[in-house]
């Protein structure tokens, strides 16, 4: 047997982040950002699946279903104002981008893994970030008839 001995420089110890005293001071790159994200915009897609299908049947079951789909919007659905629908709507939109975006750049990190590396992990993240958020923007913008 072998005697260990001390090593000359102590190796820097990583513990677990603590919720109360750690959380305030902790910095997340981009890619932890996207990939926390990823998964919020899958659950909520998931959780959001009744209103999903309640949307697109009521939208094309007929014409007068979807004139009562369009005023749902105007004026709400019993006590659910239309404003309140407007803004699931436009949270379900940026859970779709943001998850779609994502895995397209997972995707690609899967393709070419020799591309991978951690200015690519930044700035593609940063870009799925920005894009996500400017599309829901846009589409925001057009759901509450500002053009």
């Amino acid at each position: 047997m072998s005697d260990l001995a001390p090593s000359a420089s102590k190796r820097p110890e990583f513990r677990n982040i603590n919720a109360i005293t750690d959380l305030t001071t902790y910095s997340l790159p981009p890619a932890g950002w996207v990939s926390i994200l990823h998964r919020v915009s899958g659950v909520l897609m998931f959780v959001l699946m009744p209103f999903i299908i309640w949307m697109f049947d009521t939208s094309v079951s007929s014409e007068y279903s979807f004139a009562r789909f369009r005023s749902a919007f105007e004026i709400g659905v019993g006590f659910v104002p239309g404003w309140f629908l407007k803004l699931v709507a436009l949270a379900l939109i940026w859970a779709y981008l943001h998850h779609f975006i994502a895995g397209l750049r997972h995707l690609w990190m899967d393709i070419s893994h020799d591309a991978v590396n951690k200015s690519f992990g930044r700035t593609s993240a940063l870009a799925v970030l920005g894009s996500s958020i400017l599309l829901t923007l846009i589409l925001g913008a057009k759901l509450f008839g500002l053009y």
